[in-house]
């Protein structure tokens, strides 16, 4: 048996990588396992609201990892312990009321992602929050599920962390598989690495490639992974052309455009680029009220509108942190009983959230020369090289439009421009913005950069 400590930490580990730092560290913070007793893992929780929240938010999860860990960890119970020490310890075993008090053993379809299939059932359309950022990406989604492997194949959907991608991806893996007798599999790119590697060391590649090859629908997450990495490449590629030429839906997910992603072969960007690509950029303050109305409703104290208008339109971070603000905005209410104040709010937003990232005109222009291969002087010379034109160009738009520079600041800051060249510039980086969805992905890429 797993020691109590070693346990725990690697479940710490498993939940820390599924959850934003703030949510983390609300819930997660001072428990640990006080014991393990015929099957019964028991877990000393700080007071009586963290263990109903665990029990009520997360029990599923800690069961799963738990048992993922320990074949002998078979059920989960919640103690709450006043301690001066981890060796000297005030018990007090509170019992659950609801469904996953520690007394009742959950059905192993409720604890377990489905092994056959890995979709996660919460990530449901049902649950997804569609607004003008992701109504593209959800408008070739809902295409997809009515006619799977004829449009839109493949679908390639990319976006920072946290905007939503494998929500919406294993969204559509649910809903068909739900709906039909289609056989539906979602993996991540990493493991499709390292199961393929495991192939080749116990020589079964064509177990391998038989597993893969019987799927109606293919659903693989983070294709960035495949930077670099030839042979895995080469698989993939074959892979994707046995499913496409057998109508077998296929959909991939990234953290770019397949176009950015370095040492990837183009004869698989090709591929990429047969079906559709879509962006998820980040979502407009109006997408970020509907996420924070949306996921406050589950609490029985209602997050006023004036608080979820200012972490809408006050507060960095993606869709992810954003949640973990509001399971602290709602832990803080359950603990007051009461409704909190906006004044409360920022107080501990303030140490949880990270300040915006402060960028110089001259960390741009750096950042911009690296990511077009190009010398950083040559952008404040007076050079009308095409290899220069654009870059420049496109970091006088970031300058005004994400950094509110004046025209003339931004025309004396490179290399002493008039103002009319810079609205020029400015006015061209729009205007192909709206045919060229290539300009559009490197210029989401450079903004991720200086959030």
């Amino acid at each position: 048996m797993m020691d109590n400590k070693k346990l725990w930490d690697s479940v710490l580990v498993e939940m820390e990588l599924n959850l934003s730092k703030p949510n983390f560290n609300t819930w997660f913070k001072d428990t640990y396992i006080l014991k393990q007793e015929d099957g019964a893992v028991y877990l000393s929780v700080p007071n009586t609201f963290v263990q109903d929240w665990l029990g009520s938010k997360f029990h599923n999860t800690i069961l799963k990892c738990l048992r993922g860990l320990s074949s002998a960890a078979q059920s989960l119970h919640y103690i709450i312990s006043k301690e001066d020490s981890k060796e000297k310890v005030q018990v007090v075993e509170k019992p659950l009321a609801r469904k996953f008090s520690s007394t009742i053993e959950l059905p192993i379809q409720d604890v377990y992602i489905n092994k056959e299939d890995n979709l996660n059932p919460r990530y449901t359309f049902e649950s997804f929050v569609v607004g003008p950022f992701n109504e593209f990406a959800y408008a070739a989604s809902q295409a997809i599920i009515k006619k799977p492997g004829i449009v839109y194949n493949p679908l390639f959907i990319y976006g920072n962390t946290g905007h939503g991608k494998t929500h919406l991806i294993q969204a559509v893996g649910n809903h068909i598989k739900n709906g039909s007798s289609r056989k539906v599999f979602y993996t991540t790119s990493e493991k499709f690495g390292q199961e393929y590697v495991n192939a080749l060391q116990q020589n079964k590649p064509n177990f391998f490639k038989e597993k893969y090859r019987k799927y109606d629908v293919l659903i693989m997450d983070d294709i960035q992974f495949f930077s670099g990495k030839m042979k895995i490449q080469e698989e993939l590629f074959h892979l994707f052309n046995h499913l496409y030429e057998n109508n077998k839906q296929i959909i991939f997910s990234s953290d770019k455009h397949p176009g950015l992603i370095q040492d990837l072969e183009d004869r698989l960007k090709s591929r990429f680029s047969a079906g559709m690509i879509v962006d998820i950029p980040t979502p407009d303050n109006e997408s970020r009220a509907a996420i924070i109305r949306n996921k406050s409703a589950v609490s029985p104290y209602p997050v006023s509108k004036e608080i979820i208008d200012y972490i809408a339109y006050g507060v960095t971070g993606n869709i992810r942190e954003l949640e973990g603000i509001v399971n602290s905005i709602v832990c803080q209410s359950q603990m007051k009983e009461r409704e909190v104040t906006l004044n409360e709010v920022k107080g501990f937003i303030k140490n949880t959230v990270k300040p915006k990232k402060l960028v110089s005109t001259k960390e741009v222009v750096k950042t911009v020369a690296e990511f077009y291969n190009i010398e950083e002087q040559l952008i404040y010379d007076k050079t009308r090289k095409k290899e220069v034109i654009k870059p420049r160009q496109i970091i006088m738009y970031i300058l005004r439009e994400d950094f509110n520079i004046s025209y003339p600041a931004i025309g004396e800051k490179l290399g002493g421009r008039d103002h009319t060249t810079v609205m020029h510039s400015c006015e061209k980086i729009k205007n192909d913005m709206r045919a060229d969805d290539m300009l559009i992905a490197e210029i989401n890429q450079l903004r991720s950069i200086f959030v």
